[in-house]
Protein backbone atom coordinates (compact mmCIF):
# COMPACT_ATOMS: atom_id res chain seq x y z
CA UNK A 1 0.00 0.00 0.00
CA UNK A 2 3.26 2.15 0.86
CA UNK A 3 4.07 1.60 -2.52
CA UNK A 4 0.54 2.79 -3.79
CA UNK A 5 0.46 5.68 -2.34
CA UNK A 6 4.16 6.80 -2.81
CA UNK A 7 2.88 6.23 -6.97
CA UNK A 8 -0.15 8.52 -5.92
CA UNK A 9 1.48 11.44 -5.20
CA UNK A 10 3.66 11.21 -7.96
CA UNK A 11 1.34 11.15 -10.49
CA UNK A 12 -0.81 13.71 -8.41
CA UNK A 13 2.48 15.89 -9.00
CA UNK A 14 2.45 15.32 -12.12
CA UNK A 15 -0.91 16.30 -12.63
CA UNK A 16 -0.89 19.69 -11.36
CA UNK A 17 2.31 20.44 -12.48
CA UNK A 18 1.12 20.00 -16.25
CA UNK A 19 -3.01 20.36 -16.14
CA UNK A 20 -2.60 18.68 -20.05
CA UNK A 21 -0.74 16.01 -19.26
CA UNK A 22 -3.04 13.05 -19.94
CA UNK A 23 -0.47 10.09 -19.22
CA UNK A 24 -0.25 11.65 -15.62
CA UNK A 25 -3.67 12.14 -15.52
CA UNK A 26 -4.14 8.52 -16.74
CA UNK A 27 -1.68 6.92 -14.31
CA UNK A 28 -3.23 9.00 -11.15
CA UNK A 29 -6.91 7.67 -12.09
CA UNK A 30 -5.83 3.73 -12.54
CA UNK A 31 -3.73 4.40 -9.24
CA UNK A 32 -6.62 6.09 -7.38
CA UNK A 33 -9.02 3.41 -8.65
CA UNK A 34 -6.69 0.75 -7.53
CA UNK A 35 -6.54 2.23 -4.24
CA UNK A 36 -10.24 2.48 -3.67
CA UNK A 37 -10.51 6.41 -4.21
CA UNK A 38 -13.53 5.84 -6.83
CA UNK A 39 -14.51 10.03 -6.85
CA UNK A 40 -10.85 10.99 -7.23
CA UNK A 41 -10.03 7.87 -9.96
CA UNK A 42 -13.73 9.85 -11.73
CA UNK A 43 -11.79 13.31 -11.46
CA UNK A 44 -8.87 12.43 -13.12
CA UNK A 45 -9.64 10.41 -15.78
CA UNK A 46 -12.96 12.53 -16.43
CA UNK A 47 -9.88 15.19 -17.40
CA UNK A 48 -8.38 12.25 -19.17
CA UNK A 49 -10.57 12.48 -21.79
CA UNK A 50 -11.26 16.00 -21.86
CA UNK A 51 -7.48 16.16 -22.94
CA UNK A 52 -8.18 13.12 -25.59
CA UNK A 53 -11.24 11.90 -26.26
CA UNK A 54 -10.06 8.88 -28.02
CA UNK A 55 -8.48 6.78 -24.64
CA UNK A 56 -10.68 3.96 -24.67
CA UNK A 57 -9.24 2.66 -21.36
CA UNK A 58 -10.31 5.87 -19.46
CA UNK A 59 -13.94 5.22 -20.11
CA UNK A 60 -14.22 1.72 -18.90
CA UNK A 61 -12.48 2.65 -15.93
CA UNK A 62 -14.91 5.64 -15.41
CA UNK A 63 -17.56 3.50 -15.42
CA UNK A 64 -15.78 0.96 -13.23
CA UNK A 65 -15.12 3.41 -10.61
CA UNK A 66 -18.90 4.88 -11.36
CA UNK A 67 -20.14 1.81 -10.34
CA UNK A 68 -18.30 1.26 -7.00
CA UNK A 69 -20.05 4.37 -6.28
CA UNK A 70 -24.05 3.15 -6.85
CA UNK A 71 -23.86 5.34 -10.07
CA UNK A 72 -24.72 2.52 -12.49
CA UNK A 73 -27.12 5.41 -15.03
CA UNK A 74 -23.36 6.87 -15.35
CA UNK A 75 -21.31 3.97 -15.49
CA UNK A 76 -23.80 3.19 -18.07
CA UNK A 77 -23.88 6.24 -20.21
CA UNK A 78 -20.14 6.47 -20.16
CA UNK A 79 -19.51 2.97 -21.34
CA UNK A 80 -21.90 3.54 -23.97
CA UNK A 81 -19.45 6.58 -25.47
CA UNK A 82 -16.53 4.05 -24.76
CA UNK A 83 -18.24 1.39 -27.19
CA UNK A 84 -18.44 3.92 -29.66
CA UNK A 85 -15.00 5.54 -29.22
CA UNK A 86 -12.98 2.19 -29.29
CA UNK A 87 -15.53 0.80 -32.14
CA UNK A 88 -14.72 4.29 -34.02
CA UNK A 89 -10.92 3.28 -33.71
CA UNK A 90 -10.82 -0.26 -34.54
CA UNK A 91 -9.74 -1.31 -30.52
CA UNK A 92 -11.84 -4.25 -30.33
CA UNK A 93 -10.67 -5.56 -26.89
CA UNK A 94 -11.85 -2.89 -24.99
CA UNK A 95 -14.81 -2.35 -27.01
CA UNK A 96 -16.04 -5.91 -26.47
CA UNK A 97 -14.63 -5.58 -22.69
CA UNK A 98 -17.23 -2.43 -22.52
CA UNK A 99 -19.80 -4.52 -24.22
CA UNK A 100 -19.66 -6.88 -21.63
CA UNK A 101 -19.99 -4.56 -19.02
CA UNK A 102 -23.07 -3.12 -20.95
CA UNK A 103 -24.63 -6.85 -21.00
CA UNK A 104 -23.93 -7.50 -17.21
CA UNK A 105 -25.81 -4.11 -16.44
CA UNK A 106 -28.57 -5.53 -18.68
CA UNK A 107 -27.87 -1.85 -20.85
CA UNK A 108 -28.33 -1.99 -24.81
CA UNK A 109 -25.34 -2.06 -27.07
CA UNK A 110 -24.91 0.91 -29.33
CA UNK A 111 -24.93 0.20 -33.31
CA UNK A 112 -21.30 -0.47 -34.53
CA UNK A 113 -19.42 0.29 -37.63
CA UNK A 114 -16.85 -2.50 -37.18
CA UNK A 115 -18.76 -5.83 -36.94
CA UNK A 116 -16.26 -8.57 -35.41
CA UNK A 117 -15.64 -11.47 -37.49
CA UNK A 118 -13.53 -14.52 -36.82
CA UNK A 119 -10.49 -14.62 -38.53
CA UNK A 120 -7.82 -16.83 -38.05
CA UNK A 121 -3.92 -15.96 -38.33
CA UNK A 122 -1.79 -17.47 -41.11
CA UNK A 123 2.12 -17.46 -41.56
CA UNK A 124 3.59 -14.37 -40.50
CA UNK A 125 0.60 -13.09 -39.10
CA UNK A 126 -0.95 -12.15 -35.54
CA UNK A 127 -4.63 -11.84 -34.21
CA UNK A 128 -3.62 -8.52 -32.64
CA UNK A 129 -5.32 -7.87 -28.85
CA UNK A 130 -5.33 -4.54 -29.07
CA UNK A 131 -7.15 -3.57 -32.86
CA UNK A 132 -8.68 -7.55 -33.01
CA UNK A 133 -7.59 -7.85 -36.67
CA UNK A 134 -5.74 -10.37 -37.91
CA UNK A 135 -1.94 -8.42 -39.56
CA UNK A 136 1.51 -8.49 -39.60
CA UNK A 137 3.37 -9.79 -36.55
CA UNK A 138 6.64 -8.84 -35.10
CA UNK A 139 10.03 -10.56 -37.02
CA UNK A 140 10.92 -11.32 -33.54
CA UNK A 141 10.29 -10.76 -29.55
CA UNK A 142 11.24 -6.71 -28.97
CA UNK A 143 12.34 -7.94 -25.27
CA UNK A 144 13.90 -11.54 -23.87
CA UNK A 145 11.31 -11.27 -20.70
CA UNK A 146 7.74 -12.40 -20.70
CA UNK A 147 6.29 -9.08 -21.63
CA UNK A 148 8.45 -9.43 -24.68
CA UNK A 149 6.93 -12.90 -25.43
CA UNK A 150 3.54 -11.46 -25.02
CA UNK A 151 3.89 -8.55 -27.52
CA UNK A 152 5.28 -11.02 -29.86
CA UNK A 153 2.48 -13.33 -29.61
CA UNK A 154 -0.54 -10.78 -29.43
CA UNK A 155 0.33 -7.74 -31.14
CA UNK A 156 0.59 -6.64 -34.53
CA UNK A 157 3.82 -4.42 -36.57
CA UNK A 158 1.53 -1.70 -36.72
CA UNK A 159 0.43 -1.52 -33.05
CA UNK A 160 4.01 -2.11 -31.81
CA UNK A 161 4.51 1.00 -33.73
CA UNK A 162 2.22 3.24 -32.39
CA UNK A 163 3.55 1.55 -28.72
CA UNK A 164 6.93 2.74 -28.81
CA UNK A 165 5.51 5.93 -29.52
CA UNK A 166 3.54 5.72 -26.22
CA UNK A 167 6.60 4.37 -24.28
CA UNK A 168 8.69 7.35 -25.41
CA UNK A 169 5.91 9.28 -24.38
CA UNK A 170 5.54 7.75 -21.10
CA UNK A 171 9.42 8.02 -20.59
CA UNK A 172 9.32 11.51 -21.09
CA UNK A 173 6.21 12.86 -19.54
CA UNK A 174 6.96 10.68 -16.30
CA UNK A 175 10.43 11.67 -16.46
CA UNK A 176 11.35 7.53 -15.80
CA UNK A 177 14.47 6.62 -14.92
CA UNK A 178 14.73 3.11 -17.05
CA UNK A 179 17.60 1.44 -15.04
CA UNK A 180 15.19 1.83 -11.87
CA UNK A 181 12.92 -1.43 -11.52
CA UNK A 182 9.70 0.71 -10.42
CA UNK A 183 10.27 3.21 -13.32
CA UNK A 184 10.61 0.05 -15.80
CA UNK A 185 7.21 -1.63 -13.74
CA UNK A 186 5.40 2.07 -14.67
CA UNK A 187 6.27 1.81 -18.64
CA UNK A 188 5.79 -2.06 -18.86
CA UNK A 189 2.10 -1.31 -16.69
CA UNK A 190 1.13 1.48 -19.68
CA UNK A 191 2.48 -0.35 -22.65
CA UNK A 192 0.35 -3.42 -21.23
CA UNK A 193 -2.43 -1.84 -20.98
CA UNK A 194 -2.37 -0.03 -24.46
CA UNK A 195 -1.55 -3.01 -26.37
CA UNK A 196 -4.43 -5.08 -24.14
CA UNK A 197 -2.09 -7.46 -22.80
CA UNK A 198 -2.87 -7.02 -18.91
CA UNK A 199 -4.37 -10.22 -19.02
CA UNK A 200 -1.82 -11.75 -20.83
Amino acid sequence: MADNSERIEQFRKMAEADPTNEIGHFSLGRELLAAGDSEGAVRSLRRVIEINPNISKAYQMIGTALQRQGDLRGAIEIWTRGVTTADSRGELMPRDEMIKLLKDAGAPIPELANKATAQAAGEGEVLCKRCGRVAKKLARAPFRNQLGQDVFAHTCTDCWQEAIKLGTKVINELRLPLADPQAQKVWDQHIKEFLNLSES
